[in-house]
């Protein structure tokens, strides 16, 4: 049934827009198809009705051949008999109805009974989705991207960019559930160039750094955008990641994008060895941002380009977090294995304190990004197809819905912020040329050299 798509449901590679031919005129294709309203509304009235249908509604009905034209990978059953309750599925109101019924049959007590267990669940339920689950330690990055990796889902909805997207005024002021989500994140990238003053024309022939590569998307994106003359180097903790970003790019015959796992704190390569270091939502993994600036300056080249978007919280020196923002940014810390955040203003400060850089610039797009953290729960809500057949990612699921909801709050109230750094590295100081010599000087020397001649002779 799922033939077209890849091993645990992997978004085809086929649906993935290449960035040479994405134009207004060729847009990306549309996200696979989404469920209906029916189906929806199906699936409430299912949950609804569970509540009053009797035992025998839930006997298996047997299975006849499909109807001719019928989706291959649905079943057909036939209707079952109108006494059941499941016969009453497409209608809601009636499922509604039955629910009613068994309230008012209960009586007051039952109701408040009802509701103390509902108020009870509801209550564990919040309580257990506040609770940090992915704390971050010793190898814990490396393990989650690894797991992220093998289940398949986060790269089902997101594609091949584990990052924001972007979404102009235009865009936002129609609706940004209008715009393909996996395109959001290629006009990301497209601003983000832009930023840092990346194009091919320029940058042909570059030598490129990706740090905290993911599955690679941006990489091979690159890669394609400055030409087969350019050379783009992804780094990452995951094998798991470096595996896939090496098989997608031989699947897409992208030759100048290679992987490797390596420590960004700690990089083996040489001083002054890229002309573009890029890092795209990194930083926030890291447990030592200096070191991971100086890093990063230590091996661009003099006169090299420097682009960087991390997440940040605001700056705290002027108006301290209260209780609330502290227990926010302590979730957000323990949900997803972040050590910690910065503010965009301390970010530019160790930029700035490596001595090599000329001016930073810096922005906040959270504008521009906000939306991507709501898009992505709708994805899932209209194409349940990446998680709905592996049942053991539920809680994960619902636990990464629930940040992705708590991280749109926190960006939307100015708790955190969208950092955008750019910066070129300086070329180190000329060397001086020797001071020319005055004519006085010329004559002694000359009247020295014909000295020296008449005494050797």
């Amino acid at each position: 049934q799922l033939a077209p798509f890849r091993p645990n449901c992997r978004t085809p590679l086929t649906d993935l827009p290449d960035p040479t031919t994405v134009t207004a005129a060729h847009p990306p294709p549309p996200p696979p198809a989404m469920v209906s309203n029916n189906v929806l509304r199906a699936a409430a009235a299912l949950v609804l009705s569970a509540c009053h249908a009797p035992a025998s509604a839930y006997l298996p009905a047997p299975r006849v051949a499909a109807p001719r034209g019928a989706a291959p990978f649905l079943s057909h059953r036939p209707s079952p008999p109108a006494s059941t309750a499941l016969h009453a599925l497409p209608r809601p109101a009636a499922a509604l109805s039955s629910v009613a019924a068994a309230v008012k049959s209960a009586g007051a007590p039952g109701v408040v009974a009802a509701a103390a267990a509902t108020a009870g669940t509801a209550y564990v339920g919040k309580k257990l989705l506040d609770r940090g689950s992915r704390k971050y330690g010793e190898g814990t990055v490396a393990a989650e991207y690894d797991a992220w990796t093998q289940d398949g889902i986060l790269e089902y909805y997101w594609g091949e960019h584990i990052h924001l997207g972007y979404y102009n005024a235009a865009e936002m002021a129609a609706g940004y559930k209008k715009k393909n989500f996996i395109q959001a994140k290629y006009d990301f990238i497209d601003e983000m160039m832009a930023l840092g003053g990346i194009a091919a024309g320029a940058d042909g022939d570059a030598k490129v750094l990706d740090v905290g590569c993911g599955v690679g998307g941006t990489s091979r994106y690159l890669a394609k955008a400055l030409g087969p003359g350019a050379s783009v180097t992804g780094i990452t903790l995951s094998p798991n990641q470096v595996a896939r970003a090496t098989e997608l790019a031989a699947e897409q015959g992208v030759p100048n994008a290679h992987f490797q796992v390596t420590n960004a704190l700690d990089m083996t390569f040489e001083d002054d060895s890229f002309d573009i270091v890029w890092a795209c939502e990194s930083g926030e993994h890291m447990p030592d941002k200096k070191a991971y600036i100086d890093e990063m300056m230590r091996v661009l080249k003099p006169g090299g380009k420097f682009v960087m978007a991390t997440w940040c919280q605001r700056d705290d020196r002027g108006r301290p977090f209260d209780e609330k923002e502290e227990r926010d940014l302590k979730f957000l810390y323990e949900e997803w294995t972040h050590p910690y955040f910065i503010s965009i203003e301390k970010y530019a400060e160790l930029i700035d304190d490596t001595k090599v850089m000329s001016a930073v610039t810096t922005a906040d797009w959270n504008e521009q990004t906000i939306a991507s953290w709501r898009h992505s729960v709708w994805v899932g809500v209209y194409d349940p197809r990446g998680f709905i057949f592996k049942p053991t990612k539920y809680w994960k699921c619902l636990k990464d819905g629930y940040c992705l909801e708590r991280m749109h709050r926190a960006f939307d109230r100015g708790l955190m912020q969208y950092g955008m750094f750019a910066a070129t590295k300086e070329l180190p100081p000329a060397t001086p040329a020797p001071a020319a010599e005055s004519a006085e000087e010329e004559y002694g020397t000359y009247t020295a050299l014909v000295k020296d001649l008449a005494e050797g002779e």
